[in-house]
């Protein structure tokens, strides 16, 4: 078995899933880079949502206004954006290893 240390490398330090797109393993590495970019998207509707509006009521900015974010995050939207940056997390380390050991094509 090879280890194909460029493609682990592309999808640990550039984006998830470009490993396999380099390995020739299109359709994989399409779906992680498609996969991953919803988990974000939804990671930061679910942060920023009304958090905004709350900032701008209670007239904060800088440090007081990212303690005020974090203490939101702990009382409502946490559990969710945490179980997504978890599976997120989760599906980054599947392409680092997928790429770093799967064959050419996705193949072995």
């Amino acid at each position: 078995m090879k280890l194909n240390i460029k493609a682990a490398l592309l999808s640990a330090f550039v984006l998830p899933g470009l490993g396999q797109l380099y390995k020739g393993a299109r359709v994989k590495g399409g779906i992680i880079i498609l996969v991953v970019n919803l988990f974000l998207m939804v990671a930061l509707f679910l942060v920023f949502q009304g958090m905004g509006e709350l900032l701008v009521t209670a007239n904060l900015s800088g440090i007081a206004a990212a303690e005020k974010v974090i203490d939101g995050l702990r009382e409502g939207r946490g559990p969710a954006v945490r179980y997504i940056l978890a599976a997120f997390s989760a599906l980054w380390v599947y392409g680092i290893v997928d790429a770093l050991i799967a064959g050419k094509n996705g193949k072995d």
